[in-house]
């Protein structure tokens, strides 16, 4: 039987290096009064980020990222997401500044994780934003608590992780053994951007810097946690075919991410019961980095019902499944 504990603590900030994170952002971008909650889940220590006050008849928005993001990377939306309330972010074992987690613990354990988080916070709802790997687990947790979720949004999610990139880890664990984190960082680096001539990406040059800065600067604890998340990636279900909750959900990818394709992005969609598709323009695997207040906008519209269609920054909608949109 799983067993979940929590002590909150004051209002915070980044207190050290995250594992690979995203860029974050100035301080003076986020919100005021987050407050840190140390949670722990069958012994393993996680830290849930909760930055606004919970709003009547509005349930809390909860980002789960990718592995390459932790609780801090989405400081920069916090201030457009603040019409939404309550903001939850985490750093689940295995993650960030949470617990090393091993391999053998997979995609079902972190799903259970999230809702001994919802447990402990005493929030019996959420809409859930989740990206990339964060994709995956947020999909699972919708299936196994299918009343815990009032909308869904995918970013940049895939029912299946490329052949080549599953080859790839391969080859990283053994460069991480040799110690070879410069042309990991690179390759990962290419991984993660468009590449030169797919199209235009806003701050591609910018935000190429930072990602791979952020990924060769990694301490040895976070090599040894993106290591064992590789090893966990190809020892256990990315996507499992399991019933999924009829709730609003939004399916999201960069016009021209070549990690998550927008075709894979459709497959997802093609997969949920009521979903819509569309691209963010000028963007790839990061666009919530490449176009944060657009992301924001999104992000607030889809989780109070307003229209996405005609959107500046966005593709015109694709409907898939029987829901209403």
């Amino acid at each position: 039987m799983h067993r979940s504990t929590a002590v909150a603590h004051g209002p915070s900030a980044p207190s050290g290096p995250a594992a690979a994170a995203l860029p974050r952002p100035a301080r003076e971008e986020a919100a005021e009064g987050a407050t840190e909650h140390q949670l722990t889940f069958d012994g393993f220590r996680y830290v849930v980020r909760s930055v606004g006050r919970s709003t009547p008849g509005q349930d809390p928005v909860l980002i789960l990222g990718g592995s390459s993001q932790d609780r801090f990377s989405w400081m920069r939306h916090e201030r457009g997401l603040a019409p939404l309330g309550q903001l939850l972010t985490v750093d689940l074992p295995g993650y960030g500044g949470a617990d090393f987690l091993p391999e053998r613990y997979g995609v079902d354990f972190l799903a259970a994780t999230v809702r001994s988080l919802l447990d402990a916070l005493g929030v019996a709802r959420v809409n859930l934003v989740a990206a990339c790997f964060g994709g995956a687990v947020g999909l699972r947790f919708a299936q196994h608590s299918p009343g815990r979720v009032r909308r869904l949004m995918l970013v940049g999610m895939t029912r299946r992780i490329p052949e080549d990139y599953g080859r790839a880890m391969v080859r990283w664990a053994g460069m991480i053994e040799r110690g070879e984190t410069g042309p990991i960082a690179q390759e990962l680096t290419e991984r993660f951007m468009a590449p030169p001539g797919v199209g235009t990406v806003r701050k591609h040059a910018a935000v190429t810097r930072l990602v791979h800065q952020q990924i060769a600067d990694q301490t040895t604890e976070q090599t040894a946690k993106s290591a064992e998340h590789n090893t966990r990636l190809m020892r256990h279900e990315w996507y499992r075919p399991e019933p999924v909750p009829a709730v609003p959900s939004l399916v999201v990818t960069g016009e021209f991410d070549t990690l998550t394709t927008p075709d894979m992005g459709r497959e997802v969609a093609a997969s949920l019961p009521a979903a819509r598709f569309l691209t963010i323009r000028e963007t790839d695997h990061l666009a919530p980095v490449e176009r944060t207040a657009d992301f924001a906008d999104l992000v607030v519209r889809f989780c109070t019902d307003q229209s996405l269609h005609s959107l500046p920054y966005g593709t015109e909608v694709e409907s898939f499944g029987s829901g209403r949109h």
